[in-house]
């Protein structure tokens, strides 16, 4: 008698970055360097070259497939950044990785146009917009890059704003409808700027334009994300939504992030931004084996003797 078991979690799609593949077998961990003096977790502020090199190289050395370096602080509190300023920030620390680390996939996490072009000697391989397109030249250095591209979703909100009083509509799945829509726009956008399929993430962006209630919810709806067809990405390290919901200050978030990170990679996420290298890299792999994408490093435990 056949038993009927329920469906298997939703395909990934692959992502492609200097010519390594990433999906549902080899799931990407992102680390973060931040050139910032008031990034929200202090654990990940560099302003100094040397300590932002030996980052990097732990970083790698933890599992990471990629790293992505930012110049600006994400929320409206700190300091005013100029692109100058955040050039500064970022362009001679992506150059010095880039020649100590000629291999690594490197991300830059701009929304600036400018930043992205003065970065170019760099060979960045991925361009982090995380404030959804509001500077629309960027995606087009992008391709001029020959680099991918990440499609965000922050309820279309300008860099830099922190979400008051947000309202997707009366239903409570607006908000996941209203991310699929601004994901699917964009990645078209990006295709037709020149950036190709399998270089092109999507990122649902939590707590940006997004209560805790939203992020949790649009968390629930990542397997309609992925059948998207391109590779998700999930931002989600020590990020206010878990804080929220647990309670927790930054430095508490860990087990929680974890958690998320977990449901994520079960519904199909690619690539997992993260502080905690080394954890997210067990859990991501883990949840890879469970849903029978990725084997077993070692399975001898009861298997018949050679």
């Amino acid at each position: 008698m056949s038993e009927t078991w329920p469906s298997p979690p939703v395909p990934t799609a692959t992502l492609v970055l200097r010519g390594r593949r990433f999906d549902a077998s080899h799931p990407a961990v992102m680390g973060i360097v931040n050139r910032t003096p008031d990034s929200f977790y202090a654990a990940a502020r560099f302003t100094d070259l040397g300590p932002g090199l030996e980052a990097v190289d732990r970083l790698v050395a933890e599992g990471a497939d990629l790293v992505d370096v930012g110049g600006v602080r994400a929320g409206q509190e700190g300091e005013v950044v100029s692109a100058a300023a955040e050039i500064g920030r970022v362009r001679p620390f992506l150059l010095a990785v880039r020649e100590r680390h000629p291999e690594l996939v490197l991300s830059l996490d701009t929304w600036r146009s400018e930043v992205a072009s003065a970065c170019a000697e760099a060979e960045v391989d991925l361009v982090n917009d995380t404030w959804a397109g509001a500077d629309p030249d960027l995606v087009h250095v992008a391709a001029e890059l020959r680099a991918g591209y990440v499609v965000s979703h922050t309820g279309g909100l300008p860099p830099r704003t922190d979400p008051v009083d947000i309202d997707y509509g009366p239903d409570a799945d607006d908000v996941t409808r209203d991310v699929l829509a601004t994901l699917s726009a964009g990645a078209g956008r990006a295709i037709a700027a020149g950036v190709p399929a399998e270089r092109v993430l999507v990122d649902p962006t939590l707590d940006f334009g997004k209560t805790t209630r939203h992020s949790l919810r649009v968390l629930r709806a990542t397997g309609a994300v992925a059948a998207l067809g391109f590779p998700v990405l999930q931002a989600l390290s020590r990020k206010d939504f878990v804080g929220e919901t647990l309670g927790l200050p930054v430095d508490g978030r860990l087990f929680g992030t974890l958690a998320a990170t977990a449901v994520a990679g079960w519904l199909g996420t690619v690539v997992f931004r993260a502080h905690d290298v080394a954890a997210t890299r067990q859990v991501v792999d883990m949840v890879a084996s469970i849903r029978g994408d990725r084997p077993p490093l070692l399975a001898v435990r009861g298997e018949p003797s050679a």
